[in-house]
């Protein structure tokens, strides 16, 4: 994972040294349609005295975004709902759904080639639902958070790219068992996704 942060943080930054073309006009829309993975980190913090896991998921996602200034965007990101196991002490104890609305001013560095990098910051919020254990009631609060973004467009034609997508998002959540405080869920997440992106 880290090796493809890398790499594509690389890309951009070789990208930048182009010279400058207009990428996307003000007033444009694009809209993307792909698969997005979610990936906690490692530590995942402690939960009732041990150390909890959250594995990872992949989702369809869906992007809306709409140019306020040629190549500085506002996008809003979107996926079907993701699915977890919970472990603790390497023991899985149950499992949570969620969603993580992230909504991010983005910077598209225009370049006079196909591929168009772009990088942003922006705020996520994430809500859990469908929690279930064995051991009783778990309920993990919502949580904001902050969210950055780097990325790659490749022009494919007129109006279409393909589009590969990098995210941190800090995602914490507390964890109550049976209605009593047992921690904080650190899960912050790497997400690495792919779609298709058509602009209007």
């Amino acid at each position: 994972m880290k090796t493809l942060v890398s790499a594509l943080a690389l890309g951009v930054a070789a990208s930048s040294f182009a010279a400058p073309a207009m990428a996307q006009s003000q007033g444009d829309w694009t809209v993307g349609v792909g698969i997005i993975n979610v990936n906690p980190k490692s530590d995942n913090g402690t939960l009732a005295g041990a150390a909890a896991t959250v594995d990872n998921d992949t989702q369809l996602s869906l992007t809306a975004e709409y140019f306020i200034r040629d190549n500085l965007g506002i996008e809003l990101l979107a996926a079907s709902p993701f699915e977890h196991d919970i472990a603790l002490g390497g023991t899985n104890i149950g499992s949570t759904k969620h969603l993580p609305p992230t909504l991010s001013l983005v910077y598209h560095i225009p370049t006079n080639g196909k591929i168009t990098p772009f990088v942003g910051l922006g705020v996520n919020y994430t809500t859990f639902f469908s929690e279930e254990t064995a051991l009783g009631t778990l309920d993990l609060d919502n949580s904001f958070g902050v969210a950055a973004t780097v990325g790659a467009d490749w022009k494919i034609s007129e109006r279409g790219s393909l589009r590969l997508n990098v995210r941190y998002m800090d995602i914490d959540t507390d964890a109550s068992l049976n209605g009593a405080s047992i921690g904080t869920a650190e899960i912050d997440p790497i997400t690495v996704g792919v779609s298709y992106v058509h602009r209007f």
